[in-house]
């Protein structure tokens, strides 16, 4: 593995301005999720759009949210949660969990457990976890975890993507012949 020749006092002290670092990550296209907990209080959950796989083996999610999201400490603190992968046609339901609304549950088709996380009707995907562990990230916490179940849609449903600061729609490209055989992987 490559290693830099910078020593530690070289590197920056100071980061990028936080609105160009926001502006230029902007352009990278996220999942929009929305991940719920059953609680002693009652049903949690909010918006990320920070989701991402971690590990195969064992089979490992992680999301992010900010430090001082109160449905993020009632998630890591439940024990296990669900990620409701959005459809393109959940944006309300991207919006209503993104604010600090009384009764977010009002928004979207959900179906509720006694015993497990709530499941948004419609979603692309869920993807049910035992929390593993959380650690701060900077200003947010990362919530690590285990997978027990996950489906999809069928038939499949596009997602709602995040990119440059709003939901967006997944389209595919025009005009453009990609073959596809280098990721036959994914499809395992």
């Amino acid at each position: 593995m490559p290693t830099s020749s910078l020593a530690a006092s070289d590197l920056p002290v100071a980061g990028p301005d936080p609105a160009v670092f926001r502006h230029v990550l902007g352009h990278v296209p996220t999942a929009v999720c929305v991940v719920t907990a059953t609680t002693p209080s009652g049903p949690v959950g909010v918006t990320v759009g920070s989701f991402t796989s971690v590990s195969l083996d064992p089979p490992l999610v992680v999301f992010y949210v900010g430090l001082t999201s109160a449905s993020a400490e009632a998630i890591a603190g439940a024990g296990s949660f669900r990620v409701n992968v959005l459809a393109e046609d959940q944006q309300e339901v991207c919006m209503a969990f993104a604010r600090r609304a009384a009764d977010r549950f009002a928004t979207g088709d959900w179906e509720f457990g006694a015993h497990t996380a709530p499941r948004l009707g419609g979603a692309a995907a869920w993807i049910t976890c035992d929390v593993e562990g959380s650690f701060p990230a900077g200003d947010h916490v990362a919530v690590v975890g285990r997978v027990r179940d996950l489906s999809a849609a069928r038939p499949p449903s596009k997602p709602l993507i995040f990119h440059r600061g709003r939901p967006a729609r997944l389209d595919r490209a025009h005009g453009v012949h990609a073959p596809t055989q280098a990721f036959g992987w994914w499809d395992l």
